[in-house]
């Protein structure tokens, strides 16, 4: 069987694998440094010529900022959009790590076999474990069982300026049956997975005013509004004492999880005690009635993640100031719609103002909405199947608690159902210093990829 042959050779290859992978790791392509574009053109580069190598007929595409790769091999089954990102985090701070961040090290851990260097987890390790996995396939049987285009972004890590005007302009190009996305995690070690839902967001800011000027507190201190006691009344209220978000209609669009959906996250290997306590919680604290793990994946949430106002400086400073201030995001999930939330929020905010305060809000903060996948479909179960064969235990479909933008633009901008399968663990450090990307997770990552590009051939 093709297949069999297929997972030998990737067996077999592995130390090449990871020379291939240590090579572009040594390329420091910091998308959100200008110092760093000429080292983020060389990875596009690095990248075309690996994709040729396995007989792609791939090409650097420039953008006003960093390159795009797009590479396509033909192949019979149905067509695959392969994405990831080749630009990395900004290294700092430079001293906390163990080793230089651009020459990777293959380290011996408590936990196994590492790779060590940024970018090895996110998002070259991951990225280059599917082009293993084809390279293998090409090897042995000459083709791959189905079409793939490869779909490689330079600026995931600085906001992806230049995304969504290259995939309008190459619409019919990028066009395919299905996405799959390798910007992603494992649930548990273990526990292969598949994310079939990712919570969406929305962002607002606002500015309460109270007095023309800062007061003397003496002068005016009972009878002044003061805006940071105005500010904490307000934000108070968004949540009821059972940490329900109190906004009316924030609800709207919510679903609750389905049954068989459930057994497989309550199988998922999810360590409720460890997640809290590991960041020095003793309990969960969102909305009673859920577990932690369903608040995390599927319910909304309404975070302050800014608050001030007043004197911040050394010593005391006795005014009541002029304004407060507050940023709060929102993660949404089902069928939310994130400008008709923001809406409501503004109507919550604006509804209980006292005489003398008003309120301004940012008018350039964007909201988008959860991406939720058609688990429906065939090759999602196919998918699942291939992964448990792999790892021996069954895969299960999962939530994701953090937003990926591109699932929604391949939804919105293509039309594309999209897969989210990748091999990272949570302790790979992504985004801080000493990142790594276990090599099990690159070995068995790249046979997982073989046996589902055959699955879904079938």
């Amino acid at each position: 069987m093709s297949l069999d042959a297929v997972l030998t050779r990737i067996d077999d290859q592995l130390p090449a694998a990871i020379d291939r992978l240590t090579e572009v790791l040594r390329i420091p392509s910091i998308s959100t440094d200008p110092a760093y574009k000429s080292q983020c053109e060389d990875a596009a580069d690095w990248l075309v010529s690996d994709l040729q190598s396995i007989g792609a007929k791939a090409e650097k595409r420039m953008t006003p900022g960093h390159p795009m790769v797009v590479g396509h091999i033909d192949g019979p089954g149905p067509h695959l959009l392969f994405y990831g990102h080749y630009d990395v985090q900004p290294v700092d701070p430079l001293d906390l790590w163990n080793s230089d961040p651009f020459d990777p090290q293959i380290e011996d851990t408590p936990q196994g076999r590492v790779i060590r260097g940024r970018g090895a987890s996110d998002d070259k390790g991951q990225l280059m474990t599917f082009v293993e996995a084809c390279r293998a396939y090409k090897n042995v049987t000459g083709s791959l069982p189905c079409r793939v285009t490869f779909f490689f972004e330079g600026e995931e890590e600085s906001g992806s300026p230049s995304l969504i005007p290259f995939m309008q302009e190459n619409a019919q190009e990028l066009s395919a049956d299905l996405a799959l996305i390798c910007d992603t995690s494992m649930v548990s070690p273990g526990v292969p997975s598949i994310a079939s839902q990712l919570r969406g967001m929305l962002k607002d800011e606002f500015t309460l005013h109270g007095p023309r000027i800062d007061l003397h507190s003496g002068h005016y201190g009972g009878p002044g509004l003061n805006p940071l006691r105005e500010i904490a009344r307000i934000i108070a209220s968004f949540h009821d004492e059972t940490g329900r978000v109190a906004v009316e209609g924030f609800y709207d669009g919510v679903h609750d999880v389905p049954d068989e959906l459930l057994r497989q996250w309550e199988n998922s290997g999810f360590d409720e005690e460890t997640y809290l306590t590991s960041v020095g919680y003793t309990q969960p604290h969102g909305e009673q009635g859920y577990s932690a793990l369903v608040q995390q994946w599927a319910r909304p949430t309404l975070e302050i993640n800014g608050l001030w106002g007043g004197y911040q400086g050394a010593g005391s400073k006795t005014v009541i100031p002029a304004e407060a201030h507050c940023k709060l995001t929102c993660r949404l999930v089902g069928d939310m719609d994130p400008d008709a939330l923001r809406n409501r929020i503004r109507s919550h905010v604006e509804e209980r103002l006292s005489p003398d305060a008003r309120v301004t809000w940012d008018t350039d903060l964007e909201g988008n909405k959860a991406a939720v996948m058609n688990i429906e479909r065939a090759e999602f179960e196919q998918a699942r199947q291939a992964l448990s064969d792999e790892w021996d235990r069954e895969a299960v479909f999962t939530g994701m608690g953090g937003s990926i933008p591109i699932a929604g633009y391949f939804k919105d901008i293509l039309g594309l159902d999209s897969m989210l399968i990748g091999f990272a663990q949570d302790d790979d450090a992504i985004h801080s210093p000493n990142e790594k990307y276990n090599v099990e997770s690159f070995h068995k990552g790249m046979r997982s990829w073989a046996r589902v590009l055959d699955a879904l051939a079938r």
